[in-house]
């Protein structure tokens, strides 16, 4: 069986400022919210999402997080924050620190300022506004990934 991640979703607290952040703040292309004719109920999650699908062809994908939870079975206390880093690779130095601040002014957090690893990489960490805990890099010459 070859092993395969095709999408991340991340569960939010408000779709729409999560739409806002990381597609007018970020860059990235989304036609929006989408499946919002399918309502919850107590029991059964609704089907509104947003999506996007990223250079890599990865779908990175925004759920509300009591949807989530519900979809899952688990409590909506679980759905929340990153105990993990997503990474966002750039091809320019420079790109860290514009992603970085984007990031800052759309109302995320700068959680570590930039800075060049001996292991070869120019990174710095941000959080979304739901607490999603991002790595910026930018691989220096002769450190890029395999």
């Amino acid at each position: 069986m070859k092993a395969d991640i095709a999408a991340i979703t991340l569960g939010v607290a408000d779709l729409e400022r999560s739409l806002r952040f990381y597609r007018d703040a970020l860059g990235l292309s989304s036609p929006g919210v989408i499946g919002s004719e399918f309502v919850g109920d107590e029991t059964d999650p609704g089907g509104a999402v947003v999506m996007f699908t990223l250079g890599s062809g990865m779908i990175l994908s925004l759920y509300a997080r009591a949807d989530l939870a519900k979809d899952a079975g688990v409590a909506v206390e679980r759905i929340a924050g990153s105990p993990m880093s997503l990474g966002w690779f750039v091809d320019d130095r420079d790109d860290v620190d514009r992603v970085l601040e984007r990031a800052r002014f759309a109302g995320g957090t700068l959680v570590r300022a930039p800075l060049e690893r001996p292991w070869g990489i120019y990174a710095g960490y941000f959080a979304d506004p739901d607490g999603h805990l991002w790595e910026v890099v930018y691989f220096l010459k002769d450190a890029q990934p395999r």
